[in-house]
C-alpha cells in the first residue's frame, strides 16, 4: 500500500494539511489561554470604574479617596486599592474580608490578560493607574472561574471540525489534483521506457513541473537517439552484407570454375586466380577499416602522440600520388609556409586523413584539374588544412551525409561508378575527432569540393577520445 509515487504524494500532502490544521487549532487554543474573550466584560468594567474614580478625584469638593472608594466597591463589587509611591499599601476596600494583594509586578508576557494573585493564590483581573501624586490606583476582581476547555469544545470545536473538515476535504482534492500533475507525466515516461527499444515508440506528451517537463525532454531526446542508433545498427549491417556479397559472390564464382575445371586454360586460371586475389584484398581492406571504426568509436585506437611537421606530411601525402595524379591528368599542389610550427598528434594517422581525403579527391577531379592542400596557423591554438579539388562537386543536399559510414555520394560526382565502400570519408572523421578537432565540407556542383580540416597544435587529454600512447 502507498508503494506508486502517486499515493505517496497524496499521503504527504494529507499530512501537511492535517498538521497545517492541527497546528491552527493550537495556536487558536493559545490564543484564548492567553487572551479570553470571557474576561473583556470584567476588564471593561473595572478600567470604567477606575476612571471613573480618576475623575471624581479631580473635582473640587470631591470625597477622600477612602470614601470614594469604599463607594464605587460595593456598587460596583469590585475591589479597590491604593498603592504609595513606594508600593506600600495604604488602601484596601476589602481589608480584612480577602487575602492581601501585592503591589502588581511585571507582566507576563505569556498572558495578554492582567492577572494577579493573593497571598492565599488566588486569581484576580486588574486594572492599574498612577495618579498625579505618585500613588498607584488598582480596581481587582477575582478573575471568573470556567473552564477554557469547556469553552473550546462547545464553542469553537464545532466551528473547527466543520470548516477544517470541509478545508480538508478540498484540500485532498487538490492534493489528488496536484499528485496527479507531477506523477501521470512520469507514469507516461514509465510505460514509454517499457516499450523500448522500439521503432514505432512515440515521444511522451511534454508536461508536469518544470523538472518532470525537463525528465520528459530528456527521456524523448534519449530515445530518438536509440532509435537513430538502432537505425544506424541495421543499415550498417546491411551496407556491410551488401558490401561483402559482391565480392564473396565473385570469389565464390571463380573458385568453383577452378574446382570444376571451367576455367580449363591457363590465362583462364589466371584470370580466376587473380580475381579472388583482388576481392579477397577488398573485402580485408574493409575488415581492416571497420576495425579501425570499432576502435575509433570505443575510445581504444592507440595513438601515437609527436610532434609532426604538417608540411612535410602534406608534401608526403602529395608525393606518394604523383604517379596516379600524373595518369589522371590532375596536378596536385602543397601551399605549406616554412614557419608552420609542429603539431602534437598522431603522424600515421594524420597522414592517413590526408591520404584518404587526396584519394578521394582524386578519383571526381577530371582530367586538367587540380588538387591543392594548404595549411595555416588560426589563432595561437589551431591548425587549418585545406583539400580542394575542382571536381564535379557535391550536390547540397548531399554533403551533410557524405561522413556517414557506407554513404557514397558518387552516383552524383562519378556517372554512377562506385569507389570502394563509402567507409574512408568515416575514416577521416573519427581520427579527426580523435584529436579533439573538426572536419566540415564546402562544396557547390560543378565548382569542385574543398574539406576544412581544423586540428589543436597542442590537444589535451580531455580533448582526444583515443587512448594515447
Amino acid at each position: 500500500m502507498f508503494t506508486s509515487l502517486r499515493s505517496r504524494l497524496w499521503l504527504s500532502y494529507a499530512f501537511l494539511i492535517v498538521t497545517a490544521l492541527s497546528v491552527v487549532t493550537i495556536v487558536l487554543f493559545v490564543s484564548l489561554f492567553r487572551s479570553p474573550w470571557m474576561y473583556r466584560q470584567t476588564l471593561e468594567r473595572m478600567q470604567a470604574v477606575q476612571s471613573v474614580l480618576v475623575e471624581r478625584m479631580g473635582e473640587p469638593q470631591a470625597p477622600a479617596l477612602p470614601a470614594l472608594a469604599e463607594r464605587v466597591s460595593q456598587t460596583f463589587d469590585l475591589r479597590v486599592l491604593v498603592f504609595s509611591a513606594d508600593r506600600t499599601l495604604t488602601f484596601d476596600s476589602s481589608s480584612g474580608s480577602s487575602a492581601d494583594l501585592p503591589f502588581p509586578a511585571r507582566r507576563n508576557n505569556l498572558r495578554a490578560t492582567p492577572i494577579l494573585r493573593d497571598e492565599n493564590g488566588a486569581a484576580w483581573l486588574y486594572s492599574m493607574q498612577r495618579l498625579p501624586d505618585g500613588t498607584f490606583l488598582v480596581v481587582a476582581a477575582p478573575r471568573p472561574r470556567f473552564s477554557i476547555v469547556n469553552i473550546f469544545s462547545d464553542e469553537f470545536l464545532p466551528v473547527i471540525l466543520l470548516g477544517g473538515g470541509i478545508a480538508l476535504l478540498l484540500s485532498l482534492i487538490v492534493a489528488f489534483l496536484f499528485s496527479g500533475w507531477i506523477a501521470d507525466p512520469l507514469q507516461a515516461v514509465v510505460s514509454a521506457a517499457r516499450e523500448m527499444p522500439s521503432a514505432e515508440a512515440k515521444p511522451v506528451r511534454v508536461s508536469g513541473p518544470f523538472e518532470v517537463q525537463e525528465l520528459t525532454r530528456a527521456f524523448n531526446s534519449m530515445a530518438a537517439r536509440m532509435q537513430a542508433s538502432q537505425k544506424s545498427q541495421r543499415e550498417f549491417v546491411a551496407n556491410v552484407s551488401h558490401e561483402m556479397k559482391t565480392p564473396l559472390t565473385s570469389i565464390q564464382g571463380f573458385a568453383q570454375a577452378l574446382l570444376d575445371d571451367t576455367a580449363n586454360t591457363e590465362e583462364a586460371r589466371q584470370q580466376a586466380a587473380q580475381v579472388i586475389y583482388n576481392e579477397s584484398g577488398r573485402m580485408h581492406r574493409m575488415v581492416l577499416d571497420l576495425l579501425d571504426l570499432a576502435k575509433l568509436d570505443a575510445g581504444t585506437a592507440d595513438l601515437k602522440m609527436a610532434p609532426v611537421n604538417m608540411g612535410a606530411l602534406l608534401r608526403a601525402v602529395a608525393e606518394k600520388f604523383m604517379p596516379q595524379s600524373q595518369r589522371a591528368g590532375v596536378r596536385i599542389e602543397v601551399i605549406a609556409p616554412d614557419e608552420l610550427p609542429t603539431l602534437i598528434a598522431d603522424g600515421d594517422r594524420i597522414a592517413q586523413v590526408f591520404t584518404n581525403l587526396v584519394d578521394n579527391a582524386l578519383k571526381f577531379t577530371p582530367d586538367g584539374g587540380t588538387i591543392s592542400l594548404s595549411a595555416r596557423v588560426r589563432g595561437a591554438t589551431d591548425m587549418v588544412i585545406h583539400v580542394k579539388d575542382s571536381g564535379l562537386g557535391i550536390p547540397e543536399g548531399e554533403q551533410a551525409r557524405i561522413f556517414q559510414r557506407f554513404y557514397q555520394a558518387d552516383l552524383a560526382r562519378g556517372g554512377g561508378e562506385r569507389h570502394g565502400a563509402g567507409l574512408g570519408l568515416a575514416i577521416v572523421h573519427e581520427i579527426v575527432a580523435a584529436h579533439g578537432g573538426r572536419i566540415s565540407v564546402q562544396s557547390r556542383a560543378g565548382q569542385g569540393t574543398a574539406m576544412e580540416v581544423i586540428l589543436p597544435l597542442n590537444p589535451s587529454s580531455t580533448t582526444t577520445k583515443a587512448h594515447k600512447k
